[in-house]
């Protein structure tokens, strides 16, 4: 037990951090250095092998609250270190935390053997203030990207950056539901940031509404990654099916892939 209360007491001193630092950061306008600092720290902390029974003892009897409560606090500061990237990088300056190199590192092999080619057209669910997925994939491939926000500050924030370091790509970032998207059938591939709440609500609107040679990479943490991430959750066979599962210890996320399931059973 006394492991148990030392690695949630681990869990309580990140939830503090994060709200404290978090708040400050936006309230008083304190150096973005502690909070890169901190999702650093919680970066490396999911990915050490050491913690991984300790979880397992933990949720063994159900998932704390405290679990959930990390999730947003997490994807919270993100959110708030990606718009601070994005005004350094309209302001001229530069810089980048080892987080969000973790997470660019992780795009090269999105889709598996499903590439992206210069005829695909992605759609990115939860593009945040610095799209750097609908920039590399576009820039790499020549694809069409279009990323989506609730966030209205965050898309025009996205889309100046875009203009900044992508004006001759072809990308869009659009204030809207995945499903109110026109043309939804002409999308081939559709990723979901591993931070957005309800993707797979989001992944089940958009069956109908899409193509049946739709590819999607789901990025989710399942175990201790779940502390920064959205786990991944099952899916209706009749309608998605698993084609690929990357699980990288290494990386901040792994990713599942889904397609269709043809009509009377899988592929």
């Amino acid at each position: 037990m006394k492991a148990i209360r030392t690695f949630e007491g681990e869990l309580d001193i990140f939830l503090e951090r994060f709200e404290h630092t978090v708040q400050s950061f936006i309230q008083e306008g304190t150096s973005a250095g502690e909070l890169e600092q901190l999702v650093d720290d919680y970066s490396s902390f999911i990915l050490s092998p050491e913690y991984i029974s300790r979880w397992e003892q933990l949720v063994a009897a159900g998932v704390p609250e405290i679990v959930k409560k990390l999730q947003k606090s997490s994807a919270l500061a993100v959110a708030v270190l990606e718009k601070h990237r994005a005004m350094k990088l309209l302001k001229g300056e530069s810089g980048k935390a080892d987080y969000f190199e973790n997470i660019e590192s992780c795009i090269d092999k999105e889709f598996g053997r499903f590439q992206v080619t210069d005829e695909s057209v992605v759609l990115l669910v939860g593009s945040g203030a610095f799209p750097m997925t609908p920039l590399l994939i576009a820039g790499r491939t020549g694809a069409k990207v279009i990323g989506i926000d609730i966030d209205e500050d965050a898309v025009t924030l996205g889309r100046q950056v875009v203009e900044r370091l992508g004006a001759d790509l072809d990308i869009r970032i659009e204030p809207k539901p995945a499903e109110e998207l026109d043309k939804l059938n002409e999308v081939t591939h559709i990723i979901f940031s591993s931070t957005v709440d309800g993707k797979y609500k989001i992944l089940d609107s958009l069956y109908e509404k899409t193509g049946d040679r739709v590819v999607v990479s789901m990025r989710y943490g399942n175990g201790l990654k779940s502390l920064f991430n959205f786990p991944s959750k099952s899916v209706n066979e009749e309608k998605w099916i698993i084609a690929e599962n990357f699980i990288r210890n290494d990386q901040i996320f792994d990713i599942l892939i889904y397609e269709k399931a043809m009509k009377g059973g899988s592929r």
